[in-house]
Formats: C-alpha cells, structure tokens, sequence
C-alpha cells in the first residue's frame, strides 16, 4: 500500500510540474474539476447529463488549457524537452489526446447511417433523445479510454502503474482544485506562468518526492 501512494504522489507531482506551468491552463483545470464533480454528482441521476457536462466543459476547458496554453519550449525548470515529457507521459500525452478526441468528435456520426447505432438503441424519436443517445455514446467512450489506458499500463508497465494512473484519473478533479484554486487570481494579477512550478508543491503528502535539481 505505501509503494501504491508514493506511485501516486509521483505521478502527480510529475504531471503537475511538466504539464501546468501556464495560470490560464491552472485556472481553465479549475473549471474542469468542477464540471467533473458535477458529472460525478449526476452520474447517479442522469448519465446523459453527466456525459455532456463531462465532454462538453469539463473535457473541452481541461485540453485545450493544454493545447493551446501551455508552453511546448525547453523547460528550463525541469531541465525537460517537450518531446522527452510527452514521452514518459504516463496516461494520455498530446499525441495519444489527439486520437481520443478524434474518435470523441466522430463517435456520433453513425446514428446518422444507422439511426439504431447498429442495433444498441431504438431510433430517436426527436432531438432530445437523439442528444440523449449521443451522450450514452461519449459516457461509455469516456469510461472506455480510462479502461483502454489502464490495461494498456498493465501490459506495457505493470499492474500497479496501471491503477494507480486510473486512480490518480479519477481523483484530479478533486486535487486540481486544491492545486489551482488560487489560479484565477493569479491571474488576475497579470500572472501568466507559474513562478514556482518545479520548485514548490502544494501538497503535504509530498513530501519527500524528488525536486528537480
């Protein structure tokens, strides 16, 4: 159980300190860990609901505070190239977040061939059901990737760096609001890049991670 969450502390401490340097992306990851806690909330309620709020927001701010934010130069903190980071990425990098969010945006087009999905629902019967059914579809996408990652990690890493990657997954919503609830002011501030980012961690169960040198 110890090596478990010192993976986990690793992991996030590792993601943290490559990925999250830009205030814009820290504060945009603000508003998907909300949105994730809401589709958490609703997914016992209304998993269509959930799906769309997962997708729609929380996936949409979440990436392209990525994309299009955070800077994709040598980093000079970490003494890391972007490509050597998006190498020993450990879930989804940029390249692997392409190809996920290709087949998000194309997942619907079936029902237009095959209004019954190829038999998994009865035909919508108006716009509502069809958004309804396009939701189901993204809700099992979503929980599909995770899965695809995780027994991916068991196959090419071992078992635990698979379930702790899922673990870490599914409990940022919660710890990237601890980490960057202060972003927005921040930026406010004019603050465009983390001047700590590399050298400071927010997290007490941290402690003894490595710092870079």
């Amino acid at each position: 159980m110890a090596s478990f969450i010192d993976a986990l502390r690793t992991q996030r401490w590792d993601d943290h300190r490559f990925y999250h340097h830009s205030r814009i992306n820290q504060s945009l990851h603000l508003v998907s860990a909300v949105s994730f806690l809401f589709s958490y909330v609703m997914i016992f309620k209304d998993p269509a609901v959930s799906a769309l709020a997962g997708w729609l927001v929380a996936m949409t701010t979440r990436q392209s505070g990525h994309f299009f934010f955070e800077p994709k130069d040598y980093d000079h903190v970490n003494h890391a190239t972007h490509e050597y980071k998006e190498e020993v990425k450990v879930g989804y990098n940029l390249r692997r977040k392409v190809v996920l969010l290709s087949i998000w945006a194309v997942s619907p087009l079936p029902l237009y061939f095959s209004p019954s999905y190829f038999g998994l629902f009865a035909p919508a019967a108006d716009k509502t059901e069809f958004v309804r059914q396009v939701a189901e579809i993204w809700l099992a996408l979503g929980v599909g990737g995770v899965l695809f990652r995780t027994v991916q990690l068991f196959v090419i890493r071992d078992v635990q760096t698979g379930l702790v990657w899922a673990t870490k997954i599914l409990t940022d919503p919660f710890h990237d609001i601890k980490l960057y609830h202060k972003a927005p002011f921040a930026l406010l501030r004019g603050e465009m890049i983390d001047p700590h980012i590399g050298s400071e961690w927010d997290d007490e169960d941290a402690e003894e991670l490595p710092r870079p040198s």
